[in-house]
């Protein structure tokens, strides 16, 4: 989910996984040594609830996936994005087999219309 946010021009907040933060501390570490500059990923590691509230009721973060909360902190979160309209996109059960696709970051994405005058 990371580098379709970059691709369209978003920085990212992820939460490291609990019980096995290693894979994205390592991604951490090789991002820091890309050529990414610096702020456009951010791993915050830690424990989820404590991270987790905060970042979801923060009024500069527009919105937050949580795949991988637990239904529990998944309302808990909800709740706390409803005080400023943040865009929510819930767990899914995952497909592994499947094509990703790029269904979750569509749920991230807005659609503009322009209307261009046209000269007689």
């Amino acid at each position: 989910m990371i580098a379709p946010a970059i691709a369209t021009g978003n920085t990212a907040v992820v939460v490291a996984s609990e019980k096995s933060p290693l894979p994205a501390l390592s991604l951490a570490e090789v991002l820091a040594t890309s050529d990414l500059p610096g702020g456009v990923v951010n791993i915050l590691s830690g424990r989820t609830a404590e991270i987790a509230a905060p970042l979801a009721a923060h009024q500069d973060v527009n919105a937050i996936d949580l795949a991988g909360a637990d239904p529990e902190l998944a309302v808990e979160l909800e709740k706390a994005s409803a005080e400023n309209l943040k865009r929510v996109l819930r767990p899914q059960p995952v497909d592994w087999a499947a094509d990703p696709g790029t269904g979750r970051l569509l749920g991230f994405l807005e659609t503009k219309t322009v209307w261009h005058p046209m000269g007689a």
